[in-house]
């Protein structure tokens, strides 16, 4: 095989954390660290500025995200057993707020949103109630 591979070189801010951290100056690493991440963080919100500001004034359209529906899952963990679900009783409660609401005042993305967050019982029961109605 005389594919060669290329080779990328790190910036000088890596290789200046990685010798840092090779010559045990761990303050120093901590500096230059904070200084990377900095630089990604700020470059991360100029990029949210230039699109909120292009739909304020432009009146372009959202993206579609999954953070936009309210539920960020990057970095949750599900603590809960197989099988294990939250009280009974939030779902009681959710069931009673879907129940209060009018069908026709509900969003696409609301409905999503509702059934998102049922479970596969609760969809089996929605489904065969959906069934029965048809019927």
């Amino acid at each position: 095989m005389s594919e060669e591979q290329e080779i990328i070189e790190p910036s000088f801010e890596v290789t200046d954390l990685i010798q840092h951290a090779l010559d045990q100056d761990y303050n120093k690493a901590n500096k230059v660290f904070g200084n990377m991440m900095g630089v990604k963080v700020n470059d991360v919100l100029d990029q949210e500025q230039v699109k909120l500001a292009d739909q304020i004034f432009n009146g372009a359209e959202p993206e579609e995200d999954d953070e936009e529906d309210g539920y960020n899952t990057q970095g949750e963990l599900d603590l809960e057993a197989e099988g294990e679900f939250e009280s009974d009783e939030s779902y009681e409660e959710e069931d009673e707020e879907a129940e209060d609401v009018e069908e026709d005042d509900l969003t696409d993305e609301e409905l999503d949103d509702i059934i998102d967050n049922m479970s596969d019982e609760e969809l089996a029961e929605l489904e065969a109630e959906i069934d029965s109605e048809e019927e």
